[in-house]
């Protein structure tokens, strides 16, 4: 169930800022009309050309990114994001093109968790995490011990609807996704195509709980001695939502209720092969939103249709017929943050 915590504002939580990149030393602003906030994850794409997503937190350092496209160990750059700032971030030259390549456009998915990460015991292995209660989001890092029924504190105090966990000292382990609308014995793969996997490893076979989420023998969660980190995720009325839509078919397609305007939506067909697909109102800012970036690809920004959605004053509705995100009688999964809740959204 989602938390009774109400999020007047969802800019002082998450953000999808585009800027210009220039290739030399500059800061970027999150505000929206006056609003900001510091930042604890940000995820960096290069929206015109074929570059990898780099994803890096506070928690970790903002020398350390990962590739979400990718299965690439934690990979060390002092020329990306150099600062997480009160109101947004700084950037460095970028040699490899991440983030601040002159004359390209770039989006900067960005959320807020607890700043400094604390140490937390309330799970078998020990966690350093970063939480914020009020928006449902922490980041959490932990060390493996490839030993079945164990469990990591993600300081939430309410379950978790999400858990994005990538092993940062190995390149062969997939990243591995909880989602509340699957069983506690499936995951999916954001670096992948692939539909929903059934293990009893993965998570244990457990859902998470208030305090903790489970992991159990397997090597893509809990490799003896590797280290972990994990994007966990409860829902908050009126600003985050986590469920699932059946495909129809139809560019009238199905219409989601989340109870506020979503700022970003993520989706993957969990129940075949598609891509993850990511929409937001900065890059879309009036309907039909179809500017789409696919988390599993490094390919540029796409706007061809096939990711074609509205966004509404309470949710979104499918404006496509295209397979990878509306498949008739297939099952998709969804990650929603909003701009306001439902009383102060408008249509657009």
């Amino acid at each position: 169930m989602p938390t009774t915590y109400a999020i007047p504002d969802g800019r002082t939580v998450m953000a999808a800022t585009t800027y210009t990149g220039t290739g030399a030393v500059q800061s970027i602003s999150n505000a929206v009309n006056g609003v900001s906030m510091q930042p604890d994850w940000v995820w960096f794409k290069r929206r015109g050309a074929v570059e990898n997503h780099w994803l890096t937190d506070s928690v970790r350092g903002s020398t350390k990114g990962l590739f979400s496209n990718l299965t690439d160990a934690e990979a060390t750059r002092t020329d990306q994001l150099t600062s997480f700032n009160s109101n947004g971030f700084s950037l460095g030259a970028d040699a490899a093109g991440y983030s601040n390549v002159s004359g390209q456009s770039y989006v900067a998915w960005q959320w807020k968790a607890g700043g400094t990460a604390v140490s937390n015991t309330s799970g078998s292995i020990t966690s350093s995490v970063s939480a914020n209660t009020t928006a449902g989001f922490s980041v959490v890092t932990y060390t493996g011990n490839l030993t079945a029924g164990q469990s990591v504190g993600h300081g939430l105090g309410v379950a978790l609807s999400m858990i994005i966990v990538k092993a940062r000292s190995n390149a062969i382990y997939p990243w591995d996704v909880y989602h509340g609308s699957l069983a506690a014995n499936q995951y999916l793969e954001l670096n992948a195509t692939t539909g929903v996997q059934t293990s009893a490893n993965i998570w244990a076979n457990t859902a998470p709980t208030s305090t903790v989420f489970s992991i159990g023998a397997d090597l893509g969660t809990n490799k003896s001695g590797d280290t972990y980190v994990a994007y966990c995720f409860a829902p908050v009325t009126g600003y985050s939502a986590f469920g699932s839509y059946t495909g129809n078919g139809s560019t009238d397609g199905p219409f989601v209720f989340t109870g506020f305007r979503p700022r970003y939506v993520m989706i993957k067909g969990s129940s075949f092969t598609s891509n993850w697909f990511v929409i937001d109102t900065s890059r879309s800012s009036y309907n039909v939103s179809l500017d789409a970036l696919r988390p599993n690809l490094s390919a540029a920004e796409t706007s061809t249709g096939t990711y074609s959605i509205d966004i509404l004053s309470n949710g979104f509705k499918l404006r496509t017929s295209a397979a990878d995100s509306n498949t008739s009688g297939a099952t998709f999964i969804y990650a929603c943050f909003g701009e306001n809740p439902f009383k102060f959204a408008n249509a657009r």
